[in-house]
């Protein structure tokens, strides 16, 4: 039903020449300075990446701005409210959530200032931009098959920052993070986080990870790096605030597929809260 899999396609080299202590988290210890509350579901994150129009698109990373305005419309319609991950957490620790998605635009393209950011406003939505800190200016030169696409200047995020946009970081070069020494994951996270800060002129609070792809040593250097939290996209035993799961979203999906993918976050995350339960119950 989505390309998940496709989105991960380049981090599974990585993570299955990680060290094996680095595969399953300890049991007595969770990378979220506060412990996932037993039940509670994830919120409802949708994954984007570029909206624009693409003759071809083999890794499924376009949404051409129609299909895009339908998705959002639909949301709208459905009585629900768009909203940054930042702005998604925030209403989250004061329980007033309900009706929220998070809309989040991973590596930066251009696009999004010129397609997604107009239609958005039209419903007063708000997102998530994730930029590549050290490669504002250039293209997706890590897709190797893909179409070439240009990504956000320093101007630009600076623009969009200004303008109420949340700017989140997506690392340094676009690189998945498992199994990297901890120096480098310290810079991943902490440089990244630096060079936006100084483009934005403000704090840059969500990381998101290259290829959604994560492991225990990564989700501490995100939070030891001063992170308020982090985006992943599959459910695991990190899900929880960093690490939070989300639902790949592409040009195919229409109304009944959205509906069905919120369906099957929820199932997802009732089948990690259960298994999480059986871990810290065994001796």
């Amino acid at each position: 039903m989505d390309n998940e899999r496709g989105t991960v396609r380049s981090a599974r080299a990585s993570v299955g020449n990680a060290p094996p202590h680095r595969a399953r988290p300890p049991r007595d210890r969770r990378p979220a300075d506060e412990p996932p509350i037993p039940g509670a579901a994830s919120p409802w994150i949708l994954m984007y990446h570029s909206v624009a129009v693409e003759k071809e698109d083999p890794y499924r990373l376009t949404v051409s701005p129609e299909r895009f305005a339908e998705q959002i419309a639909w949301l709208h319609r459905s009585g629900r409210h768009g909203v940054s991950v930042r702005e998604l957490m925030r209403a989250r620790a004061l329980g007033r959530d309900d009706g929220l998605v998070g809309l989040t635009f991973d590596d930066g393209y251009a696009d999004f200032a010129r397609y997604a950011v107009p239609i958005l406003q039209a419903y007063g939505f708000t997102a998530t931009a994730y930029v590549v800190a050290d490669l504002l200016g250039r293209d997706n030169d890590w897709d190797a098959e893909g179409p070439r696409k240009k990504l956000l200047t320093v101007r630009e995020v600076t623009e969009l920052a200004d303008a109420g946009w949340e700017i989140g970081s997506h690392g340094l070069g676009h690189e998945a993070l498992p199994g990297l020494p901890a120096e480098a994951l310290a810079t991943q996270a902490g440089e990244s986080r630096r060079l936006l800060e100084e483009a934005v002129g403000g704090p840059v609070t969500g990381f998101c990870y290259p290829y959604g792809a994560v492991d225990l040593p990564a989700a501490l250097a995100v939070r030891d790096a001063g992170y308020d939290y982090a985006c992943a996209i599959a459910h695991s035993p990190l899900t929880g605030r960093f690490a939070l799961p989300r639902c790949y979203v592409g040009d195919r999906d229409g109304a009944w597929r959205l509906r069905a993918k919120q369906g099957r976050h929820r199932l997802r995350d009732a089948v990690t809260e259960l298994r999480r339960g059986r871990r810290e119950r065994r001796p």
